[in-house]
């Protein structure tokens, strides 16, 4: 068993995509210490920061007591939960079988749960103007990845069976279903799940984590936000 003296450095944003490492780090109870990275404000452009995550996303952290006891950065949700999995044993098994199991899903949400619920959110809800097409697309894509949830959950408890980086990785997905144009109801084995997991105490401290932060800048509203967010194109 390992334990973790020195705490993790986790740059974080209070999104779907942070609340994957503080509901990992939470339900490993390892110590870990908030970097706030405001998107709103740019402040993921900064050269510190870009040096630990290039693609100027959060989430990213710090491991100060990493491969051989020295320091390692892993930028890339995904790739974070995997790390933290691995290094603590927990919720990413060893055997080869479960672990292909629960990397189909992890990447399942990385590659289509989170960027279509992200794309059914910001035509729905940011849109400068409403675009029909664009707004049928992404709700439908995201009611189809939904359907699919919710018949892999008809007869197991968790995406990958035991509870693992893949339902981590998914819950702060499907917290914004109304947003996304969804009905719950209609997918009763997602609905469970969803209850199911909002129960545990550890995903619910790390949805809290910098909800002040959160509730503080209205992005529908803020058009700096905006603007710094929807219009990004390469940087020299």
């Amino acid at each position: 068993m390992i334990i973790q003296t020195q705490p993790i450095e986790l740059y974080y944003w209070p999104t779907p995509n942070g609340w994957k490492i503080t509901i990992m780090l939470e339900e490993l109870g390892v110590p870990y210490t908030v970097k706030y990275v405001n998107i709103g404000r740019g402040e993921q452009f900064e050269p510190s920061f870009l040096k630990i995550s290039p693609n100027n996303r959060m989430p990213a952290i710090i491991d100060p007591e990493g491969p051989g006891g020295e320091p390692i950065s892993v930028f890339e949700s995904g790739a974070i939960l995997q790390y933290l999995g691995r290094k603590f044993g927990k919720f990413y098994p060893a055997d080869e079988r479960q672990r292909v199991e629960v990397e189909e899903w992890l990447f399942w949400q990385v590659g289509g749960l989170g960027p279509m619920a992200g794309q059914a959110n910001h035509f729905r809800v940011y849109a400068p103007e409403q675009v029909p097409y664009a707004i049928d697309r992404y709700t439908n894509e995201v009611n189809r990845l939904y359907g699919v949830m919710n018949k892999r959950l008809a007869d197991r408890e968790f995406l990958a069976g035991d509870y693992s980086i893949a339902d981590i990785a998914s819950i702060g997905w499907t917290m914004g279903y109304e947003r996304q144009g969804q009905d719950l109801n209609e997918f009763p084995n997602l609905k469970r799940w969803f209850e199911t997991m909002k129960a545990r105490p550890a995903v619910r401290r790390g949805i809290d984590v910098g909800k002040e932060e959160r509730d503080r800048q209205n992005l529908a509203t803020d058009k700096e936000a905006q603007k710094i967010l929807f219009g990004q194109r390469a940087r020299s």
